[in-house]
């Protein structure tokens, strides 16, 4: 398969989702940017009800196969206004605060009003704070500053917001240097970026398989649950497509494609994992193979909700995970290439 032919597509396709805001719990807007992109193809996606979105990439016989990618990411949302007029905060998925500092946002209302502001300490100036360099990092001590003329709790609510609003982080994205993409959220709309990138290739006929494959992008992986309901009937195998971790004791780097073989809750499917690394040697493929001590992935959600699958964990290598994240484009394509040609050897 002509890297030339789908790589544009994958990368044209990772910052239109990156730039499509969508932390946990707010992600109907990527949500339809995934419906109309798969119809788009030519594709019949569909909804669960709790709105993850799932598609039939072919007819194919026997046991079928599930590829998932979650499409919510890390953000923030509205704990409370406070009396300077000012937001306290609280996070929405897991990551260390001072990851996040200094960074600008967006107040999502209820009414669909979008407001700017930016997450910092509640005494940013190092001129006037002698700790500033000390101090925690928490919800208590950080604030968001909104880029309107509030100083009170009344101008701040008269604006619309209110506790349980969401807020969004900048991702940030720009592609740099030799083929290297930075960002905030790669985790994991670069592997969502790949499936769509898969569907492409299965709705014109450049990618095929015997069995059934299904996509599933879900949209609360980053809380836990993402997975964990509304599969379609039949389905044996499932391949979580999720970020690889790159580590001073891993071999993941950014160039490759990263195969899981345990995460914080153990050893995922020997055979099927097996047969994926078999695939990577088959095709000469930039892959390695690793435990991530402190990881899970939405197949977890799905093995704990009671599904009987064998499963599987791959992804690009991604730096600084939870952070300002990096990835490669050989990393991206040596994951498209792999569940290519693992699915067309089934």
């Amino acid at each position: 398969m002509e890297r030339s032919n789908h790589l544009p597509y994958l990368l044209d396709t990772l910052e239109t989702l990156i730039l499509t805001p969508s932390p946990s719990g707010m992600t109907h807007h990527a949500e339809h940017l995934l419906m109309e992109t798969l119809k788009g193809l030519g594709l019949s996606p569909w909804q669960s009800n709790k709105r993850a979105v799932f598609c039939k990439l072919n007819q194919g016989e026997g046991a079928g196969i599930l590829l998932s990618a979650h499409i919510d990411t890390l953000g923030l949302m509205v704990r409370a206004i406070k009396q300077n007029g000012r937001l306290r905060i609280t996070q929405v998925g897991s990551y260390p605060l001072p990851y996040v500092e200094q960074e600008n946002v967006t107040v999502w209302t209820r009414a669909g009003e979008s407001i700017p502001g930016t997450l910092r300490m509640n005494q940013p100036a190092a001129h006037a704070n002698r700790k500033l360099g000390t101090d925690e990092r928490s919800d208590e001590n950080m604030e968001v500053v909104l880029d309107m003329r509030v100083s009170t709790v009344e101008e701040t609510a008269a604006l619309g917001i209110c506790a349980g609003d969401f807020i969004s982080l900048d991702p940030r994205f720009v592609r740099s240097g030799q083929g290297f993409i930075k960002s905030r959220h790669l985790d994991d709309k670069a592997s969502a970026a790949v499936l769509l990138t898969l569907a492409r290739a299965f709705a014109t006929g450049e990618a095929a398989c015997a069995r059934p494959v299904y996509i599933l992008f879900t949209n609360f992986e980053e809380i836990g649950h993402g997975a964990s309901a509304g599969h379609p009937a039949g389905i044996s195998d499932m391949i979580a497509v999720d970020m690889g971790v790159v580590g001073d004791d891993l071999l993941t780097d950014e160039y490759k494609v990263s195969i899981c073989a345990k995460d914080s809750h153990g050893p995922y499917n020997h055979a099927l994992t097996t047969a994926l690394v078999n695939t990577a040697v088959a095709y000469g493929l930039h892959y390695a193979v690793d435990i991530y001590p402190y990881y899970g992935s939405d197949t977890n959600a799905a093995l704990e909700a009671g599904y009987d699958y064998r499963h599987a964990l791959i992804g690009p290598g991604v730096s600084a995970s939870h952070g300002y994240e990096r990835v490669h484009e050989d990393g991206l394509w040596n994951t498209f290439a792999l569940l290519n040609a693992y699915l067309k050897n089934q």
